[in-house]
Protein backbone atom coordinates (compact mmCIF):
# COMPACT_ATOMS: atom_id res chain seq x y z
CA UNK A 1 0.00 0.00 0.00
CA UNK A 2 2.76 2.44 0.97
CA UNK A 3 4.69 1.70 -2.22
CA UNK A 4 1.70 2.57 -4.39
CA UNK A 5 1.09 5.76 -2.41
CA UNK A 6 4.71 6.84 -2.92
CA UNK A 7 4.46 5.99 -6.61
CA UNK A 8 1.38 8.12 -6.96
CA UNK A 9 2.95 11.07 -5.17
CA UNK A 10 6.23 10.92 -7.05
CA UNK A 11 4.53 10.53 -10.41
CA UNK A 12 2.25 13.52 -9.87
CA UNK A 13 4.87 15.83 -11.37
CA UNK A 14 5.99 13.41 -14.06
CA UNK A 15 2.73 12.20 -15.55
CA UNK A 16 0.28 15.10 -15.80
CA UNK A 17 -1.41 13.48 -18.79
CA UNK A 18 -2.23 10.27 -16.90
CA UNK A 19 -5.64 9.82 -18.51
CA UNK A 20 -4.22 10.18 -22.00
CA UNK A 21 -1.50 7.68 -21.14
CA UNK A 22 -4.09 4.96 -20.72
CA UNK A 23 -4.43 4.80 -24.51
CA UNK A 24 -0.70 4.21 -25.06
CA UNK A 25 0.71 0.75 -25.91
CA UNK A 26 1.38 -1.16 -22.69
CA UNK A 27 4.69 -2.73 -21.69
CA UNK A 28 4.26 -5.47 -19.07
CA UNK A 29 7.44 -6.12 -17.08
CA UNK A 30 8.11 -8.37 -14.10
CA UNK A 31 10.00 -7.97 -10.84
CA UNK A 32 10.34 -9.80 -7.53
CA UNK A 33 7.54 -9.75 -4.95
CA UNK A 34 8.04 -7.27 -2.11
CA UNK A 35 7.90 -3.66 -0.98
CA UNK A 36 11.30 -2.80 -2.42
CA UNK A 37 12.52 0.85 -2.62
CA UNK A 38 14.94 -0.12 -5.41
CA UNK A 39 12.05 -1.52 -7.44
CA UNK A 40 10.02 1.62 -6.76
CA UNK A 41 12.82 3.89 -8.00
CA UNK A 42 13.31 1.72 -11.08
CA UNK A 43 9.57 1.70 -11.78
CA UNK A 44 9.29 5.49 -11.49
CA UNK A 45 12.28 6.04 -13.76
CA UNK A 46 11.03 3.60 -16.38
CA UNK A 47 7.45 4.86 -16.28
CA UNK A 48 8.74 8.27 -17.29
CA UNK A 49 11.11 6.83 -19.89
CA UNK A 50 8.34 4.81 -21.51
CA UNK A 51 6.02 7.80 -21.42
CA UNK A 52 8.59 9.79 -23.38
CA UNK A 53 8.64 7.15 -26.13
CA UNK A 54 4.86 6.89 -26.26
CA UNK A 55 4.23 3.80 -24.13
CA UNK A 56 2.99 3.02 -20.65
CA UNK A 57 4.50 0.65 -18.11
CA UNK A 58 2.74 -1.99 -16.00
CA UNK A 59 4.84 -3.82 -13.39
CA UNK A 60 3.90 -7.32 -12.21
CA UNK A 61 5.38 -8.72 -8.99
CA UNK A 62 6.19 -12.41 -9.31
CA UNK A 63 7.86 -14.84 -6.89
CA UNK A 64 11.53 -15.74 -7.23
CA UNK A 65 12.75 -17.30 -10.44
CA UNK A 66 9.37 -16.93 -12.14
CA UNK A 67 9.99 -13.23 -12.75
CA UNK A 68 13.06 -13.95 -14.86
CA UNK A 69 11.56 -16.98 -16.56
CA UNK A 70 8.46 -15.07 -17.66
CA UNK A 71 10.58 -12.24 -19.06
CA UNK A 72 12.95 -14.63 -20.83
CA UNK A 73 10.09 -16.73 -22.25
CA UNK A 74 8.23 -13.68 -23.55
CA UNK A 75 5.28 -14.02 -21.18
CA UNK A 76 6.40 -10.60 -19.95
CA UNK A 77 7.88 -7.85 -22.11
CA UNK A 78 10.91 -7.48 -19.86
CA UNK A 79 12.44 -7.49 -16.38
CA UNK A 80 12.27 -4.29 -14.33
CA UNK A 81 15.88 -4.25 -13.12
CA UNK A 82 18.76 -6.68 -12.72
CA UNK A 83 22.56 -6.75 -12.65
CA UNK A 84 24.87 -6.55 -15.67
CA UNK A 85 25.40 -9.84 -17.52
CA UNK A 86 22.00 -11.39 -16.89
CA UNK A 87 21.66 -12.10 -20.61
CA UNK A 88 24.38 -14.77 -20.35
CA UNK A 89 22.00 -17.02 -18.43
CA UNK A 90 18.79 -15.70 -20.01
CA UNK A 91 19.63 -15.33 -23.71
CA UNK A 92 16.25 -13.90 -24.72
CA UNK A 93 16.82 -10.80 -22.59
CA UNK A 94 18.43 -7.67 -24.02
CA UNK A 95 19.94 -5.02 -21.75
CA UNK A 96 19.10 -1.32 -21.91
CA UNK A 97 22.64 -0.05 -21.16
CA UNK A 98 21.89 2.89 -18.86
CA UNK A 99 22.01 2.23 -15.08
CA UNK A 100 18.81 2.94 -13.16
CA UNK A 101 20.45 3.02 -9.70
CA UNK A 102 23.26 1.47 -7.69
CA UNK A 103 22.37 -1.71 -5.81
CA UNK A 104 24.22 -2.28 -2.55
CA UNK A 105 24.11 -5.85 -1.22
CA UNK A 106 24.69 -5.90 2.55
CA UNK A 107 24.48 -8.21 5.58
CA UNK A 108 21.77 -7.64 8.19
CA UNK A 109 22.41 -9.09 11.63
CA UNK A 110 20.63 -9.38 14.97
CA UNK A 111 23.37 -9.91 17.50
CA UNK A 112 25.81 -11.77 15.24
CA UNK A 113 29.05 -9.84 14.75
CA UNK A 114 32.18 -10.70 12.77
CA UNK A 115 34.71 -9.16 10.43
CA UNK A 116 33.24 -9.04 6.93
CA UNK A 117 35.96 -10.21 4.56
CA UNK A 118 34.15 -11.25 1.41
CA UNK A 119 31.69 -14.05 0.85
CA UNK A 120 33.83 -16.74 2.43
CA UNK A 121 33.54 -15.02 5.82
CA UNK A 122 29.82 -15.97 5.77
CA UNK A 123 30.44 -19.71 5.69
CA UNK A 124 30.00 -20.38 9.46
CA UNK A 125 26.53 -18.80 9.48
CA UNK A 126 23.01 -19.57 8.26
CA UNK A 127 21.78 -16.90 5.86
CA UNK A 128 18.38 -15.90 4.58
CA UNK A 129 17.72 -14.11 1.30
CA UNK A 130 14.99 -13.72 -1.28
CA UNK A 131 14.75 -16.52 -3.80
CA UNK A 132 15.84 -15.13 -7.17
CA UNK A 133 18.69 -13.04 -5.72
CA UNK A 134 21.23 -14.33 -8.24
CA UNK A 135 24.31 -12.81 -6.64
CA UNK A 136 23.53 -14.33 -3.24
CA UNK A 137 22.71 -17.69 -4.83
CA UNK A 138 25.92 -17.80 -6.85
CA UNK A 139 28.20 -16.75 -3.99
CA UNK A 140 26.77 -18.92 -1.20
CA UNK A 141 26.84 -22.30 -2.93
CA UNK A 142 27.66 -24.99 -0.39
CA UNK A 143 26.82 -22.70 2.52
CA UNK A 144 23.84 -22.86 4.89
CA UNK A 145 21.08 -20.81 3.31
CA UNK A 146 17.34 -20.26 3.72
CA UNK A 147 15.73 -18.90 0.55
CA UNK A 148 12.34 -17.25 0.99
CA UNK A 149 9.80 -15.47 -1.25
CA UNK A 150 10.08 -12.00 0.38
CA UNK A 151 12.37 -9.87 2.54
CA UNK A 152 9.68 -9.78 5.22
CA UNK A 153 9.95 -13.56 5.56
CA UNK A 154 13.74 -13.39 5.63
CA UNK A 155 13.60 -11.03 8.61
CA UNK A 156 10.94 -13.18 10.30
CA UNK A 157 13.34 -16.13 10.20
CA UNK A 158 16.11 -13.92 11.57
CA UNK A 159 14.04 -12.66 14.49
CA UNK A 160 12.88 -16.22 15.26
CA UNK A 161 16.50 -17.38 15.41
CA UNK A 162 16.19 -19.69 12.41
CA UNK A 163 18.93 -17.77 10.57
CA UNK A 164 21.94 -15.76 11.71
CA UNK A 165 21.96 -13.23 8.88
CA UNK A 166 19.88 -11.71 6.11
CA UNK A 167 21.43 -10.76 2.77
CA UNK A 168 19.76 -8.09 0.71
CA UNK A 169 19.68 -4.63 -0.81
CA UNK A 170 20.40 -2.03 1.89
CA UNK A 171 17.37 0.17 1.18
CA UNK A 172 15.01 -2.81 0.83
CA UNK A 173 16.12 -4.33 4.11
CA UNK A 174 15.91 -1.05 6.00
CA UNK A 175 12.40 -0.53 4.66
CA UNK A 176 11.36 -3.87 6.20
CA UNK A 177 13.10 -3.01 9.49
CA UNK A 178 11.18 0.27 9.68
CA UNK A 179 7.82 -1.15 8.62
CA UNK A 180 8.00 -4.04 11.08
CA UNK A 181 9.56 -1.86 13.81
CA UNK A 182 12.31 -4.42 14.36
CA UNK A 183 14.80 -3.79 17.16
CA UNK A 184 18.44 -4.77 17.31
CA UNK A 185 19.00 -5.09 13.56
CA UNK A 186 22.39 -3.83 12.38
CA UNK A 187 24.09 -3.67 9.00
CA UNK A 188 27.55 -5.20 8.93
CA UNK A 189 30.11 -3.29 6.88
CA UNK A 190 31.52 -3.20 4.30
CA UNK A 191 28.88 -4.19 1.70
CA UNK A 192 29.35 -7.58 0.06
CA UNK A 193 28.83 -6.01 -3.34
CA UNK A 194 27.91 -2.71 -4.94
CA UNK A 195 26.88 -2.51 -8.59
CA UNK A 196 24.58 -0.70 -11.03
CA UNK A 197 21.36 -2.34 -12.20
CA UNK A 198 19.71 -2.15 -15.60
CA UNK A 199 16.39 -2.68 -17.35
CA UNK A 200 16.06 -5.73 -19.60
CA UNK A 201 13.69 -6.33 -22.50
CA UNK A 202 12.64 -9.56 -24.14
CA UNK A 203 14.37 -9.74 -27.52
CA UNK A 204 11.04 -9.29 -29.32
CA UNK A 205 11.27 -5.65 -28.17
CA UNK A 206 14.95 -5.17 -29.07
CA UNK A 207 14.00 -2.32 -31.41
CA UNK A 208 13.06 -0.24 -28.34
CA UNK A 209 16.54 -0.43 -26.82
CA UNK A 210 18.03 2.53 -28.76
CA UNK A 211 14.99 4.69 -27.96
CA UNK A 212 15.04 3.84 -24.27
CA UNK A 213 18.81 4.35 -24.12
CA UNK A 214 18.46 7.81 -25.64
CA UNK A 215 15.63 8.79 -23.30
CA UNK A 216 17.32 7.48 -20.14
CA UNK A 217 20.49 9.41 -21.02
CA UNK A 218 18.30 12.47 -21.50
CA UNK A 219 16.76 11.83 -18.07
CA UNK A 220 20.26 11.66 -16.58
CA UNK A 221 21.13 14.97 -18.21
CA UNK A 222 17.95 16.78 -17.12
CA UNK A 223 18.31 15.24 -13.61
CA UNK A 224 14.94 13.50 -13.68
CA UNK A 225 16.52 10.29 -12.41
CA UNK A 226 18.26 12.17 -9.59
CA UNK A 227 14.98 13.84 -8.56
CA UNK A 228 13.20 10.47 -8.43
CA UNK A 229 15.98 8.96 -6.31
CA UNK A 230 15.85 11.90 -3.91
CA UNK A 231 12.05 11.68 -3.64
CA UNK A 232 12.47 8.12 -2.36
CA UNK A 233 15.35 8.83 -0.01
CA UNK A 234 13.65 11.82 1.59
CA UNK A 235 16.52 14.15 0.70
Amino acid sequence: MRRRAVLGFALSGLLPAWVAAQTLPVMNVSTLVGDDPAATVSELVLREAYRRIGRTLVVHQLPGERSLMYANDGKMDGELYRKLGLDRDYPNLVIVPVPLLTFELVIFSRGTSFIVNGWESLRPYTMGFVRGNKIAQENTKGMKVEQVPTMHQAFEKLTMGRTDLVLGHRASGMAVVRSQKLDGITVLEPPLSSFPVYHYLNKKHAALVPELTRVLKQMQADRTIERIQKSMSGN
